[in-house]
């Protein structure tokens, strides 16, 4: 864990990535200035936040919202709403926990032991126990 790279805008956790090596965080320069970044002018949870002017996703109400990456898939917005409810500090921790017993983020490619989840209630009590 890279603990260091906290969690992205929109609840990812860079903290855990393995997908992208040269990767440094999507805070990183106030998020702003992200050249080393591939996906940073088409991401539409980062330019949500910028214009909303909040740090990240959790500061709204990413449990209700579709934009971008929560269009589809719920892991980044139970991730937020996660860091909305108990803290992005609780999620790091609990993450750290997470991994040192197994549970893995990324097992083959972008998806690991979070994606398989289709309720975002038992996916943030995965994130905060460690079971299912």
């Amino acid at each position: 864990m890279k603990r260091e790279l906290g969690i992205a805008r929109c609840g990812l956790a860079c903290c855990l990535c393995s997908e992208n090596t040269e990767c440094k965080g999507c805070k990183r320069d106030g998020f702003l200035e992200l050249s080393w970044c591939k996906e940073a002018e088409w991401c539409e949870n980062r330019k949500c936040v910028i214009e909303k002017k909040i740090r990240g996703c959790y500061e709204c109400e990413p449990q209700h919202c579709r934009k971008g990456l929560y269009a589809e898939k719920i892991k980044a917005r139970a991730f937020a709403e996660f860091a909305k409810r108990f803290g992005t500090e609780e999620l790091l921790d609990c993450l750290e926990r997470n991994e040192k017993v197994g549970i893995i983020y990324h097992r083959g490619g972008i998806i690991g032991d979070y994606d398989d989840f289709d309720d975002i209630e038992t996916l943030i009590s995965f994130i905060k126990t460690g079971t299912c």
